[in-house]
């Protein structure tokens, strides 16, 4: 099967290896696309686990979880990355993701910021 994050490698070879290993990534990008891969696949404890332990919303999960659950996932779009490689400690990701909603196509437009915690890749929030 096709990885979510549209990569355009096998599931098991591509986000799954983030999924098993607790967000190890060695890019801001490849975070990413595993977090998209996570909210296709509604996993809580995956999107806590990734965001950054200052601004983890864990109030929230149950929320999160359930919107996942509530639209269809069509496609994620990378539009750019700003470093976030495997030897910097910030980066940045704008992204696409397009869902199916309420009977009409919708879209998530945002540019991520990502920092390194323990030397793990994290989701910040949202880049200025």
């Amino acid at each position: 099967m096709d990885c979510y994050c549209g990569s355009k490698k096998a599931y098991i070879d591509c986000c799954e290896i983030a999924h098993k290993n607790n967000g190890t990534t060695e890019t801001a990008e490849q975070l990413m696309r595993s977090r998209y891969s996570a909210f296709v696949l509604a996993n809580g404890d995956y999107l806590m686990e990734t965001h950054h332990t200052s601004t983890r919303p864990i109030k929230e999960k149950k929320a999160i979880v359930k919107w996942a659950k509530s639209v269809q996932w069509i496609k994620l779009e990378v539009v750019s990355t700003s470093k976030g490689q495997p030897n910097d400690t910030e980066g940045a990701v704008t992204f696409n993701a397009f869902f199916y909603e309420n009977g009409k196509v919708d879209v998530i437009h945002e540019k991520s910021a990502f920092v390194k915690e323990n030397n793990q890749w994290k989701y910040l929030g949202l880049s200025n």
